[in-house]
């Protein structure tokens, strides 16, 4: 994709009455928020949507979550390897209680709306067909300048809801897979993108002269990568390389290794894998944290 393919985007929206849901904010959520100065009381009802959006390859399927009135920072929100479904959204609606308009993309768009997957409680990595799967899905994903287009798509239907706040920069965060699209979007969208974090992102640096880490020179956003245990040590130098490459750069970032923490941990429907649970509440909610207090700071 070249960048000429973003004028061709066109962002429809699609709302009716089987597709628009109303959630009222818990009182505790309301408490935090109100302490924050985040929401006010008209403010304090989270609306979510089913929206449709034109990219250059076809038409996604996504979830639009915000407070229902006044226009506030955008966020995109790239889903892990099994897509978009309740767990993404409630995401997204935990970022719009706090004051922000939120987009869940299916990235599978290309190939089936979500959700993708049945019940993945009992998915099995190591089964061939589930691998062959989930080869099918990303691949179209994954070819050359797909995730940044996609990512451009979205930026510029965030950009045209009278729910978002244009003044404001964009954050977007990532989970496994889509750790790699957040780097690519800070970097395809760079004067929107204000932060960008990864939690447990795969193929964040690779031997391949596409490695998402090169890309440090081109974003201007406030990056954090969150690494699970496990992946550092499946490649204890990627946190080097990525660390080396952003202060290459001068973008700010911050990179941590959360000890213990398993491929997933951030994601609470995560299927154990022999045995073990993947998701770790209180790292997932020390990961929130730092993602939370990262937009606080970044998306002015």
């Amino acid at each position: 994709m070249t960048n000429n393919d973003k004028d061709r985007v066109q962002n429809d929206l699609v709302i009716d009455g089987h597709s628009r849901r109303e959630f009222v904010v818990g009182s505790a959520a309301l408490g935090l928020a109100a302490a924050a100065g985040r929401l006010s009381a008209a403010e304090s009802k989270v609306v979510e949507q089913d929206v449709e959006i034109k990219t250059p390859d076809g038409t996604c399927d996504a979830a639009f979550i915000h407070p229902a009135s006044g226009a506030h920072a955008g966020v995109l929100i790239w889903t892990d390897i099994f897509g978009l479904r309740p767990v993404f959204r409630d995401f997204g609606k935990r970022l719009a209680e706090q004051g922000y308009s939120v987009l869940v993309p299916n990235p599978f768009y290309r190939s089936a709306r979500a959700p993708v997957y049945g019940d993945i409680a009992t998915f099995d990595f190591q089964n061939e067909a589930n691998r062959a799967k989930m080869h099918a899905l990303t691949g179209p994903l994954n070819a050359p300048g797909a995730g940044a287009a996609d990512a451009t798509a979205y930026v510029a239907f965030l950009d045209a809801q009278r729910q978002v706040n244009k003044k404001r920069k964009i954050g977007t965060q990532g989970y496994c897979m889509g750790g790699p699209l957040v780097v690519k979007t800070a970097a395809a969208v760079p004067d929107r993108v204000g932060a960008g974090a990864s939690f447990h992102g795969g193929g964040l640096v690779t031997d391949q002269p596409d490695s998402p880490h090169l890309l440090a020179p081109h974003i201007k956003a406030r990056m954090y990568f969150a690494i699970a245990a496990s992946d550092d040590t499946r490649q204890p130098d990627a946190k080097d390389k990525l660390r080396e490459a952003f202060a290459a750069a001068h973008v700010p970032a911050e990179i941590e290794v959360y000890a213990g923490a398993q491929h997933g941990w951030c994601v609470p429907d995560m299927p154990a894998q022999n045995g073990n649970p993947i998701y770790n509440k209180p790292d997932a909610e020390r990961a929130w944290s730092k993602l939370v207090a990262l937009y606080g700071t970044a998306l002015v």
